[in-house]
């Protein structure tokens, strides 16, 4: 009928991924942003349209920015999410005020209630073709007849049953942010204009006797896209120099994948972590200006090469030797301090070698004396090592409360070879089982 159509496969990830988009590009009027099915938005405006000129003027703005990229987009702006969704996707949409909520809805068809399709095929057979049709109904037996979810969603859409909205990017605990006139692309310019919007900030975090340890900049292109730049502090923050700091080096981080088209009309700045912040006071030996160099450093070094390119390690309450330690990246690790008042406190062991294998390798031992003995000689990367001298056993028992049935007991044994190197083996479960115990090297002495 239409020869000159142009066809296209359906590519639902690219729909899903358009859909994301846009609500990123919604942030710019509520950070409160959640989807509504394949093609739908929420957006919960509460304590924001002020800032546009009302509702009116704020669904204008949004609709119109939407249909000069191309979109053919309704809008509805109520007091419940379910009759903003009806009155967009079957209805006029428009702002609807409290007090016409109800012939609102009475107009819509029964497919407006967000209900399955089964029970919208009963009720279309019985009739019930419109809203009105239910609302003029006893509720008892419409709830026997259809279900419970029917007046569900009969009341969320009338406000008689609150229905919360789950925004897809957690809300910062403190937001500042700047409109332009003129589009800025330079990283000079970005920079500038972060270190005056977090001067901004600084008296709110004051208030609050917080400092940000988690900061996002968000830019908002004239074409819609945004980018997202996020960069962490291993203290807490409040110098705007600072701040502005740590996104210098994630801006030059990626240089070559900021791509700015024609420039960012607004930029926005988020605290998605604080801390409370502890007023450092200097003293005559410099030691607090050597701290605050380090972590300076670790700030600089993780914003440019990512939080895992500096690692340090932290002990853990556990006895088994290979999980008594683990790595975490310095920028997280350097304000973590010990719960001395209920953790336990290990002393360090100082029969321990000093380097420890990241996994025990398996050994072939010979001629033990006894079972329950050491091994006179054994082979460990295809070196035969005569056994001198040996202390041990040390039993390590697995953790009980892993409940893991494959764990065995290790027992540990200090071995000394004819050329005086020091070797710290294990032999796994015990003799009399099936399958039969093993040997493994965990970790060579100095």
């Amino acid at each position: 009928m239409y020869p000159d159509i142009d066809v296209f496969d359906e590519d639902v990830r690219a729909d899903f991924a358009l859909l994301e988009a846009i609500a990123d590009w919604c942030d710019r009027y509520t950070p409160l942003v959640a989807l509504d099915g394949r093609d739908g938005l929420f957006l919960d405006i509460t304590g924001c349209t002020h800032l546009f000129g009302g509702e009116d003027v704020m669904l204008r703005d949004v609709l119109a920015r939407l249909r000069q990229m191309g979109f053919d987009v309704r809008g509805s702006i109520s007091n419940t999410p379910g009759l903003s969704s009806a009155a967009s996707r079957f209805g006029r949409g428009g702002v609807i005020a409290r007090e016409d909520m109800v012939s609102a809805l009475s107009a819509l068809p029964v497919h407006a209630l967000r209900i399955d399709e089964a029970t919208i095929a009963s009720l279309c057979k019985l009739g019930l073709k419109r809203v009105a049709n239910l609302m003029s109904m006893p509720r008892a037996p419409l709830a026997r007849r259809f279900g419970a979810q029917l007046l569900l969603r009969l009341d969320q859409a009338l406000g008689a049953n609150e229905e919360a909205i789950s925004p897809r990017r957690p809300v910062a605990s403190l937001s500042a942010e700047r409109q332009l006139g003129e589009p800025i692309q330079t990283q000079e310019d970005i920079l500038g204009l972060t270190t005056e919007i977090a001067s901004s900030l600084k008296q709110s975090l004051e208030r609050r006797g917080v400092g940000g340890r988690g900061f996002e900049l968000v830019l908002f292109r004239v074409d819609g896209r945004v980018v997202r730049i996020s960069a962490g502090a291993s203290r807490p923050l409040r110098d705007p120099k600072r701040i502005s700091g740590l996104f210098s080096e994630r801006l030059d981080a990626i240089h070559d994948d900021l791509d700015a088209g024609f420039g960012f009309e607004l930029l926005r700045l988020n605290v998605v972590q604080h801390d409370v912040f502890d007023a450092l006071q200097r003293d005559f030996a410099g030691e607090e200006g050597r701290e605050t160099s380090l972590s300076d450093f670790i700030d600089r070094v993780s914003a440019r090469f990512g939080a895992h390119c500096l690692q340090v390690y932290e002990q853990r309450q556990s006895h088994i030797p290979e999980r008594a330690e683990i790595l975490l990246p310095a920028i997280a690790a350097l304000e973590r301090r010990p719960d001395t008042g209920t953790s336990l406190q290990f002393l360090p062991r100082t029969d321990r070698p000093l380097r420890l294998l990241r996994n025990p390798e398996p050994v072939e031992a010979f001629a033990a004396l006894v079972p329950d003995g050491p091994p006179q000689q054994f082979r460990w990367r295809h070196v035969m090592h005569i056994v001198t001298r040996a202390e041990g056993p040390e039993r390590i028992a697995p953790e009980w409360w892993l409940d893991d049935e494959k764990a065995k007991e290790r027992d540990y044994f200090r071995l000394e070879s004819e050329l005086g190197r020091l070797f710290w083996v294990f032999r796994l479960g015990r003799y009399g089982d099936d399958p039969p115990p093993s040997w493994c090297i965990h970790g060579v002495f100095a």
